[in-house]
């Protein structure tokens, strides 16, 4: 936190050209000592700034100093625009006046491969036929509770529907596909939130707890670990012509393994999911270009699946 601090500090420094120490501590939420300490320690670190004692007096950048801030190589700069530009697209206005001011604040040499990499990638989001997923309106509610560090008050309904008020600490928010899901952290340590069920977000002012070795890709890294694992408790091996492999996989994604191939050409493999039913369920529309080896308690669904479709259309 404190090495984001310092360079904020700079920037500040940059856009006002002097300012006092109390004056950055309100800023920053900190004390006043541990604003002249910021001061004193970019001093230090030979970064051109110098207080002026006295009634108007303050901290200024030396001779008007402009810091290049950024230290990126060539390759990196590429880099960050390849990642950066596809959003520009996709996110309004201010991404796209950020990137123009990233781009100036780069030096000359690397402003053209960077303007470059920028318009190399567009990312339309939308599925073909499909509308372009919209974000839930509370995600700037959240995201900026999250950035002050300010605990918030949810309005959250469970996967049954059961709505209850909780009292947050927003650790960050994450976008998966088109879903934003919040981690926080509760009385019963960190849980992840769904953010199209929370119905209201009250910012309480208050500030919120984080803990010191928090960093939300590992955190995001646990979840998707756990729910992986409960997405596959059942395998299934099943016999599949090759050529339709690939379609399986976008049924089952990162459960879907190959073991190999029979003598009549077809593939075995290997899906999971929850329970028998899911994974029957996700067969049942592939009709006989599947045949399932084991377990008995997928075949036993399918057979079910079967009998309730010829019920419910009798041959005719």
């Amino acid at each position: 936190m404190r090495a984001d601090r310092l360079v904020a500090i700079l920037l500040l420094m940059q856009a006002r050209g002097r300012v006092t120490a109390a004056e950055l501590a309100r800023e920053f939420e900190v004390s006043v000592a541990t604003a002249r300490r910021d001061l004193d320690a970019l001093s230090a670190a030979g970064v051109p700034v110098y207080p002026q004692p006295g009634r108007g007096g303050g901290w200024s950048l030396l001779g008007d100093a402009r810091t290049d801030l950024s230290g990126l190589t060539a390759a990196e700069a590429r880099a960050l625009f390849l990642l950066v530009g596809p959003a520009a697209t996709t996110n309004g206005p201010e991404i796209r006046s950020a990137l123009r001011k990233l781009v100036r604040a780069l030096p000359g040499t690397f402003r053209a491969a960077a303007e470059a990499a920028a318009d190399a990638v567009v990312a339309d989001p939308a599925r073909w036929g499909e509308r372009d997923p919209e974000r839930p309106d509370l995600v700037a509610v959240l995201q900026t509770a999250v950035v002050q560090r300010r605990r918030v008050e949810l309005e959250y309904a469970d996967r049954t529907g059961a709505r209850s008020r909780r009292l947050v600490d927003p650790l960050g928010l994450v976008a998966k596909g088109d879903v934003w899901y919040l981690l926080a952290g509760t009385a019963n340590g960190q849980r992840t939130f769904r953010v199209d069920r929370i119905s209201d977000a009250v910012p309480t002012g208050l500030p919120a707890e984080r803990p010191a070795d928090f960093t939300l890709m590992q955190a995001w890294e646990r979840v998707v670990d756990e729910v992986e694992q409960h997405r596959s408790l059942l395998s299934a091996t099943l016999l599949i012509e090759a050529r339709f492999l690939p379609v399986l996989r976008t049924h089952f994604g990162r459960h879907c393994d190959t073991e190999g191939t029979t003598d009549d050409g077809r593939v075995r493999v290997r899906v999971a999911a929850p329970t028998a039913v899911s994974i029957a369920e996700q067969l049942a529309g592939w009709g006989d270009r599947v045949e399932v080896l084991s377990p008995a308690s997928v075949r036993v669904e399918l057979a079910r699946i079967g009998r309730e479709l010829i019920a419910r259309y009798p041959p005719v």
